[in-house]
């Protein structure tokens, strides 16, 4: 049989630590998903197992083995050969056997010869002595057991891996669990940056529906003003001007502020107010009055782009146009228990209060879009209310964290 190539051992031991790796991975799996009360008789049967094995075959065998003393041993020992017998020695000659005596009478008193009877007396205690010379080597003889037991470790590797059980048990379902969490919090930051998309999109096509008809609106004020007075005319179209150059940045990086982009501040978003209510003002004449009391210390905060414009638009279009008198608008921004507040108040009809029910459900959809915005952006830390205004009218107002934006101008 030909050795494997040396390459192969590489993936040999690979594809036996992925086997191991697949194996833990199933192990500890199927450990968590069982309960600690299931675990804790898990561990006490493979307790009593492991004690049971180690005192039975194939795990311990037991064997008997006779010793003799020593003495003994040497004892039935084979005698060492005997030298052989010397020839005799020559001896000088000797004289004729005499003849033999002839026999005499036995002399009185003498004893008798040994009988047959004391032979077999004889032979009986010989047998005796045998016997109890045996009894003795068999006493003088020991007997050791042996026993060979290859499970004595069981009981110990049982322990060890029920605490190596729950070491896994309890590390594992903690990184289970974080993953489940790291998870979670990835398709929720999926999902939020979704909706944020959505909403932000959805903002976007308000303010293109709400532009082309404030842009031919404007064009057309100018358009009269021209010929009845060419200098509101003019400055009428320098803040139409000022306010294209604002606004059209903002609707495009509002996306980019969903995306992650670059925050915007509150300087910015008054760039876009201002021009639009000068704008206001030339069409509405004496009927509007405006105010924006925002510190300069204020303007490089951070804050939702599109959100203060909605909320101007929202004031003139559903609480002071409808009114025949008109009213105020002021915008105002502070600082209230370490947020941003900014805050827009009319003196119009008030929430609610509009002729047209098609302009209050339009109210309604750009306040929820604000809200879900809210949440989005900053979750609870941010609010949204609105309250009556105690001279007439609606103040809603918008509290943000606080947060200066680096760079701004």
């Amino acid at each position: 049989m030909t050795p494997a190539p040396a390459d192969h051992w590489p993936q040999r031991w690979k594809r036996f630590s992925a086997l191991c790796v697949r194996g833990f991975h199933s192990y500890a799996g199927w450990l968590i998903g069982i309960s600690w009360k299931r675990f804790i008789l898990l561990a006490l049967l493979l307790l009593v197992v492991s004690g049971l094995l180690q005192n039975i075959p194939p795990f311990s065998w037991t064997y008997t083995t006779t010793v003799r003393p020593l003495a003994d041993q040497q004892a039935t020992a084979p005698d060492a050969p005997s030298a052989p017998p010397a020839p005799p020695a020559p001896s000088a000659p000797s004289a004729p056997p005499a003849p033999p005596a002839p026999p005499s009478s036995q002399a009185p008193g003498s004893s008798k010869l040994p009988s047959r009877a004391d032979a077999g007396r004889s032979a009986a205690a010989q047998a005796k002595q045998d016997a109890k010379r045996a009894v003795a080597d068999a006493r003088r003889a020991t007997r050791e057991v042996h026993v060979l037991s290859l499970g004595e470790f069981l009981p110990s590797l049982a322990l060890l891996w029920i605490i190596a059980s729950v070491v896994i048990k309890i590390s594992y379902k903690r990184q289970v669990q974080a993953e489940a969490q790291a998870a979670q919090a990835v398709q929720t930051a999926e999902s939020e940056s979704l909706k944020r998309q959505v909403v932000e999109a959805r903002m976007a096509a308000m303010q293109a529906q709400v532009e082309p008809h404030f842009l031919f609106n404007t064009l057309a004020s100018i358009d009269h003003l021209i010929e009845v007075d060419p200098k509101r005319a003019s400055q009428m179209q320098k803040n139409l001007i000022a306010l294209l150059r604002a606004s059209m940045p903002t609707m495009r990086e509002t996306a980019g502020d969903a995306a992650g982009g670059r925050p915007r501040d509150l300087g910015r978003e008054l760039t876009v107010i201002r021009p639009y209510l000068e704008i206001l003002k030339v069409r509405m004449e004496e009927r509007l009055a405006t105010e924006i009391d925002v510190p300069d210390g204020l303007l490089s905060a951070e804050f939702p782009a599109m959100m203060l414009q909605t909320l101007v638009e929202n004031a003139i279009k559903h609480g002071l146009e409808p009114r025949p008198e008109g009213g105020k608008l002021t915008v105002k921004a502070e600082i209230v228990h370490g947020k941003l507040a900014v805050s827009v108040t009319d003196t119009g009809l008030g929430f609610g209060r509009a002729a047209s029910a098609a302009n209050t459900a339009g109210t309604g959809v750009g306040l929820a879009n604000i809200r879900e915005r809210l949440q989005l952006l900053h979750g609870p830390k941010a609010s949204l209310t609105i309250t009556e205004n105690p001279g007439g009218g609606t103040r809603v107002a918008l509290a943000v964290p606080y947060k200066p934006v680096e760079g701004a101008g």
